[in-house]
């Protein structure tokens, strides 16, 4: 059965991994791989005991479920490695319309034909008559998006402005993906492509092993990662120059220096490991959001229409949540009901005993209609939404 926690392998266990946990098992993270294989062989334990504890019957049925499952595996593996294998197809289908993109967005081609409609009233008289392409449209679209907004601060949007292309490619050795951000020459940095790589223990989890980003080369003093502070010296102190103090301050930018472990074990406390695991999880969530929402669906991040979607979806599933809580409430009423029928029951005469009990069913019948009737009316309203949306 192989329920030695010696010979535990380690890398049969990496696709159960959290992708929180998981994002801290790089090669060069020594500490914190040493206390996640002492967890697992824990848990390993853990897991023999079980098997242990049962009896020789009920444990030949469960193995029995366990080779069960590791053909639903051996399918699943299949199914990622076509699932991959149609991905790559449609990028390359995706690709054509993409330099389309490319090419209106700054302004390589124009577009035929043009729109005959009459300018509204809030259009911008002359502002971006003569501009090339559409300006601003990356740092629109991110902007747009709740999880990129907040990442964004007021002194990147001049730098983002130079921002013309984002493309992503999955990456063989090791697994992953990488984001390349595109920019025209700016005063802010000499480089021309920033790029943002996820190498993945198992993409299809998927589980984070760590995050490399370009070093930005900065033009002298035009770090946005950087806040220079100046200080005047004491009255009396012998230097008259200023104190120039340098600290690091919140940027887009800082999204291209991940957050990384210390090399030195006896500096990671729990404290710290906790915070690195947020601070991962929540740059993978950027570079996740950037992948599968900004580049696919860019001009509807860009109109807004991308956030109307969103705004409906979380509608409907906060209707979904308040049905819930409707259903809840409704069940706890009929349970405090029926306990109080019940110590009715019990100081009344037997004879009362049958009306009392049908009063309780009919109230529980009763409620569970209006139940449903709350339930189809939501529904409905749910439809004409969709159906006037449309």
């Amino acid at each position: 059965m192989g329920g030695d926690k010696e010979n535990l392998d380690l890398s049969d266990l990496n696709a159960s991994l959290p992708a929180a946990a998981a994002a801290l098992s790089a090669e060069d993270r020594a500490g914190l791989v040493n206390a996640l294989k002492d967890k697992l062989q824990s848990l390993a334990g853990q897991h023999t005991d079980v098997l242990e504890a049962l009896s020789p019957n009920v444990r030949k049925r469960v193995e029995y479920l366990r080779e069960i499952q590791g053909q639903h595996d051996e399918i699943e593996l299949k199914f990622f490695e076509e699932r991959a294998a149609l991905e790559a197809k449609y990028q390359k289908l995706y690709e054509p319309l993409y330099t389309k993109r490319y090419n209106i967005v700054n302004g390589v081609v124009e577009v035929d034909g043009g729109n005959d409609e009459p300018a509204s009233e809030n259009a911008a008289e002359g502002k971006d008559a003569d501009a090339k392409g559409v300006p601003d449209f990356w740092l629109t679209a991110m902007k747009t998006n709740e999880v990129l907004s907040e990442e964004i601060q007021e002194r990147d949007e001049p730098a983002l402005k130079y921002l013309k292309d984002i493309k992503w490619a999955r990456i063989d050795d090791p697994k992953g993906f990488k984001l390349d951000f595109f920019f025209d020459t700016n005063p802010f940095f000499k480089n021309s492509v920033l790029t943002k790589t996820y190498h993945m223990v198992d993409e299809d989890e998927p589980i984070l092993e760590k995050a490399i980003g370009t070093e930005i080369e900065w033009y002298p003093g035009k770090n946005l990662t950087q806040k220079i502070l100046k200080k005047k010296p004491k009255k009396g102190s012998k230097n008259a120059k200023p104190i120039t103090k340098t600290e690091v301050c919140e940027s887009f930018f800082n999204f291209f220096s991940p957050p990384q472990v210390p090399d030195d074990d006896e500096d990671i406390d729990e404290d710290t490991a906790d915070e690195l695991q947020g601070q991962m999880e929540h740059d993978y969530d950027i570079g996740t959001t950037i992948r599968d929402k900004i580049i696919p669906h860019a001009v509807s991040w860009f109109t807004g229409e991308a956030v109307q979607a969103e705004d409906f979806d979380d509608m409907e599933d906060d209707e979904e949540d308040d049905e819930d809580d409707d259903e809840d409430e409704e069940e706890e009423e009929e349970d405090e009901d029926e306990d109080e029928d019940d110590e009715e029951e019990k100081s009344k005469p037997k004879k009362k005993a049958n009306r009392s009990t049908f009063s309780t069913s009919y109230h529980r019948r009763a409620g569970h209609k209006e139940v449903l009737i709350n339930q189809q009316i939501a529904s409905s309203s749910r439809t004409v939404v969709v159906h006037s949306a449309t």
